[in-house]
């Protein structure tokens, strides 16, 4: 074989491969000279790369070739801006890097100069002073595959100390009635905090896919700005705290809590109120305050604190914390919110608030809360978004989200955390700001790797790829991400620099037998006919389920505590099209691949582009407008197929987005004059039947565009609880149980 005589390495993040081994050699050695300084088996060193790079990395043999030249096999580790995190690491600890099992031979003269690196434990809560002096330390390893930095192996750990602790109060509420195990075992219960949760299919799914794995995942809290998607997850899991806020009010509502409960909350709760410092203090003869009057104005009287709130609740402009009140001989209809700084002498009502809002677990506070879930808005980066910023996409506004995403887990310290995005968070601007997610994580300790899935790829009609980011306290096992059950229709890669984060088998890898992709006919062929005029919320089935998804979706109640007795279809209505675009749906031909330009005085050209026939009269529509509308013609440069494209039985679809625009999606239906309905579209993201939508047509069009793909999700939940109980290995994939897509 021949000899690889590279001078020197270049570490990159994402480095597939380490060299060859040279195999030439005459002999070893234990020990070697370089620049008058002795270095040994298991030294570190700095060692010279490219141009005027320098590595760190361990010294694991020293060899000489048949042909004299001295070599060193080193172990390398990487620093921050060496791994897949790249330049979005300039908070990070300088002195930390990362561990890794890449190995390659250089040459001896590449060796710089001693180093000093020292192991240290990540579930320590230390203080930096009090390591040994060195140059630089480490706590996890850098694995190549799914950008993953995970735990060393635990009998590595060179030190030891106390876990690191989370001050907070000791949570009261418990599970009165977990539930058990078909074996006679109990679930452990673990509480989530869905943030950006939309109509809450991601914790929906989740919670689902735990409960297979033997752990009682509840959404305990979900937050959105949306007010009609928290109608729907309160129309579905009556349950869950639900809060229509902003995500970065909610951070400061949390903070204001916790202080308040610091204050309010003893062990004996039956104390004397706290020190009156946390309220301001009325003038002790409340004449005194309206001495300028003749008469004192009338007094409301409150007789009771409803809710609390962080923001502008009231449209004042002001941001500050609210309690929502109920004033005495007035109704829900007169209730206000007013700030704490006016309610200083209602402070028993106060204590009485949140004592039982601690109790029932009203808000999250750090400790409570067990896995963190959310998708922050992607506006700022979407590919459907023409005014994206370039330069500096974290500077966004539209992209601040993923900040405050990453603050509230820093704040509550959840075990488990699971954000999805767009694959865009991995393509715009080099991918910088899926770096800084994953940057962020690590930075606040905890493991963390990255995965794109394919829904398609677990029982939808759809391929719809999307990022994960899974992270883990040092303490719990890191998640892996789930393999697929189905085959798949491929409709476009991700990102190439991250491509080795696609989750799927290798090529040439045994698999087992995948079932088939779920087509559009295998979803939806069951539903009722209805029209583009179709008004109803509900209506019967009319016929039964015809294929093995159809049964699953409409028995699957996926846990939600609005059910009927009788079977009811809800939310198949599709968005009405207007008069011009109904008459042109309806001169769409009901076949295979029929779109716009199989309406008349159309010619396509050799290079795909279709073009108006000079030598036909223009169509006109009643309203005086062209049967074939110019933005047709242009989309794409005129080499698109999407505009008023109909769906065919056999088929899947790239992805569903938020509104039925049929201007420039593949949306109608393969035998109707219309747009898919909004069920329809919910059945393609794995919404069982009985899951409900709040709101106007198109909102609730949005929220299922918006959401997860329940199966991913419930797949995803099954990878955290195995996790959760320390059942899976370091590899980052798992394989599901048999017939898990279609498993209750």
């Amino acid at each position: 074989m021949q000899n690889r005589r590279n001078k020197s390495r270049s570490l990159s993040g994402n480095d597939k491969e380490e060299d060859e081994p040279i195999l030439n050699v005459k002999c070893h050695y234990v020990q070697a000279e370089v620049n008058g300084k002795v270095f040994h088996l298991g030294d570190c060193a700095l060692i010279r790369g490219d141009g005027k790079q320098k590595h760190i990395g361990r010294i694991i043999e020293f060899l000489r070739t048949m042909e004299d030249d001295d070599y060193f096999r080193v172990q390398w580790f990487y620093k921050p801006e060496d791994t897949v995190m790249k330049k979005e690491t300039s908070f990070h600890d300088k002195k930390r890097i990362f561990y890794s099992t890449i190995e390659n031979d250089n040459m001896l003269d590449c060796i710089i100069s001693k180093l000093n690196v020292t192991q240290i434990s990540p579930e320590l809560k230390f203080d930096l002073s009090s390591l040994p002096p060195s140059d630089y330390y480490y706590d996890m390893e850098y694995c190549l595959d799914y950008s993953t930095f995970r735990n060393l192996p635990r009998d590595n750990c060179a030190m030891n100390s106390e876990m690191a602790s989370v001050d907070c109060l000791d949570p009261v509420l418990s599970v009165a009635n977990p539930p058990v195990l078909e074996n006679g075992s109990i679930c452990e219960t673990y509480n989530l905090l869905d943030l950006y949760a939309g109509c809450g299919a991601m914790s929906t799914g989740l919670c689902i896919g735990a409960r297979h794995s033997g752990v009682n995942l509840v959404t305990r809290w979900a937050i959105d700005l949306d007010s009609p998607a928290c109608k729907s997850i309160q129309l579905n899991h009556s349950e869950t705290q639900v809060r229509n806020e902003a995500a970065e009010d909610f951070l400061e509502l949390l903070k204001h809590w916790e202080k308040l409960c610091k204050k309010f909350v003893k062990e004996d709760t039956e104390s004397q109120f706290p020190p009156a410092d946390i309220l301001p203090d009325l003038p002790e003869n409340k004449a005194d305050a309206h001495s300028d009057s003749d008469e004192a104005p009338e007094e409301l009287e409150v007789s009771s604190l409803l809710d609390i709130c962080y923001g502008d609740s009231d449209g004042s402009g002001k941001q500050e914390l609210k309690f929502k009140v109920r004033w005495k001989g007035y109704g829900p209809d007169d209730d206000t919110w007013e700030p704490i700084e006016g309610l200083s002498n209602c402070q028993e009502l106060i204590q009485d608030f949140v004592i039982n809002g601690f109790k029932r677990k009203l808000l999250p506070l750090p400790g409570d809360v067990d896995v963190i879930c959310g998708g922050p808005p992607c506006q700022g980066i979407s590919g459907y978004n023409r005014f994206r910023c370039v330069d500096d996409p974290l500077s966004d506004e539209r992209n601040r989200q993923l900040i405050v995403f990453m603050d509230i887990v820093d704040y509550l310290k959840p075990k488990f955390v699971l954000m999805e995005n767009v694959t865009d968070i991995l393509r715009f601007d080099k991918g910088s700001l899926g770096r800084y997610a994953l940057s962020r994580l690590v930075h606040m300790r905890y493991q963390a790797r990255v995965g794109i899935i394919a829904a398609g790829c677990y029982g939808v009609p759809q391929f719809r790829l999307r990022a994960f980011f899974w992270g883990a306290l040092p303490s719990e096992e890191l998640p892996q991400f789930p393999l697929p059950t189905h085959d798949v229709v491929v409709r476009y890669w991700p990102p190439a620099e991250f491509e080795r984060n696609l989750v799927g088998y290798e090529e040439g890898q045994q698999t087992p037998e995948l079932e088939d992709a779920v087509l559009l006919g295998d979803a939806i062929s069951d539903l009722p006919v209805v029209t583009n005029f179709q008004n109803l919320d509900e209506m019967p089935y009319r016929r039964p389920p015809e294929t093995e998804f159809q049964k699953y979706i409409r028995s699957n109640n996926c846990g939600c505590t609005s059910k009927s007795e009788e079977p009811v279809l809800y939310d198949h209505r599709p968005f009405q099209l207007f008069e011009d675009d109904y008459i042109r749906v309806c001169k769409i031909p009901q076949k295979k691949g029929a779109n716009f330009r199989d309406l008349p005085g159309l010619i396509v050209g050799d290079d795909n582009v279709v073009r108006r026939d000079p030598s036909f009269k223009t169509l006109l529509l009643p309203s005086g407008k062209p049967m074939v509308p110019e933005y047709a013609l242009t989309f794409e440069q005129g080499k698109s197929k999407r505009p008023f494209a109909r769906l065919w039985w056999d088929e899947t679809m790239p992805t569903i987005v938020t509104a039925p625009n049929c201007h420039c999606q593949a949306l109608l239906h393969p035998e109707q004059d219309r747009v898919l309905t909004i069920r329809e579209c919910a059945r393609l993201q794995g919404f069982p039947d009985s899951f409900r939508l709040w709101g106007t047509v198109k909102q609730r069009y949005r929220q299922v565009g918006n959401a997860v793909a329940i199966p991913v999700a419930k797949a995803l939940g099954y990878a955290l609880g195995m996790a959760s109980q320390k059942a899976t290995g370091k590899e980052a994939l798992l394989t599901l149980p048999p017939k898990f897509a279609y498993s209750n």
